[in-house]
């Protein structure tokens, strides 16, 4: 006997060969099963984030020693370059967000987007900020418009117009296709970033860090960075899936009221 058609979109849950069930993609999608995952992920995430970044600084500010040429200045590197990460990370979860809603429409993909905008603009100002205190003593001035430097304020900017259109859309009350087409054309700064102190001679130094080719700063330096990069990435990821439901409590309340206004 065939189940009913609607039997068969509420299921929520597909059958493996052992027997168990796994979520489906669209029941991930769905607010009261993200809620239900988020209260208690988000302290988690946060204090882990706190535990790991008060390590990671402890040992950047107070264990390694000084660089033999940039001295104390190099202790920056531990907030710049997770900065700078978490900075075009940022953009990279609000382009796939806006991809996820323009081909599926799945109801939390633009939420998720607009709760990335302001930690990834605060981070992508600090990675900003971070450089010109670092800049100022290792090459003698606080801003260079080169590649690196001009791009990444760029970001920053496109940060607070993707803030600013969303705000837009939800006050005409429009159906986010337009924020989500400028989250993903908004992508295109990501790899001039990366690249860019490759395709232009620029002040910026190049790439020290790499996963397949190590790293050119000393080991004595460098291990408080992963403390501080896996601590501030979960303090991201906390911070938005805050906002998170602080949107979708915001939007379930302007519906109610909708309800009873009607």
């Amino acid at each position: 006997m065939v189940p009913p058609h609607n039997a068969r979109l509420s299921s929520t849950k597909t059958p493996s060969r052992r027997g168990w069930t796994v979520p489906s993609l669209h029941a991930l999608a769905n607010p009261a099963r993200f809620l239900k995952l988020a209260r208690p992920l988000t302290p988690a995430l946060l204090w882990a984030g706190v535990a790991l970044l008060a390590v990671g600084l402890w040992g950047a500010l107070f264990r390694i020693p000084p660089d033999y040429l940039q001295g104390e200045t190099v202790r920056i590197l531990h907030i710049h370059v997770p900065t700078a990460t978490l900075g075009m990370g940022g953009w990279t979860g609000i382009a796939l967000s806006s991809i996820v809603f323009l081909v599926w429409r799945h109801p939390l993909a633009m939420i998720a987007a607009r709760a990335i905008a302001l930690p990834g603009a605060v981070f992508a100002g600090l990675c900003l900020v971070t450089g010109s205190i670092w800049g100022r003593p290792t090459w003698g001035t606080w801003w260079q418009w080169d590649g690196r430097l001009t791009s990444m304020l760029l970001l920053f900017f496109v940060y607070l117009g993707f803030m600013a259109l969303t705000r837009a859309d939800a006050e005409r009350g429009g159906d986010g296709r337009i924020p989500a087409l400028y989250g993903v054309a908004g992508s295109v700064l990501l790899p001039i970033i990366r690249y860019s102190v490759v395709w232009w001679n620029t002040l910026h130094q190049g790439q020290s860090i790499s996963l397949t080719g190590g790293s050119s700063i000393d080991g004595s330096i460098l291990w408080p960075l992963p403390f501080t990069l896996l601590g501030f990435s979960l303090i991201f990821a906390a911070v938005v899936l805050m906002r998170m439901r602080t949107l979708l409590a915001t939007a379930k309340a302007e519906a109610r009221m909708r309800r009873m206004a009607l």
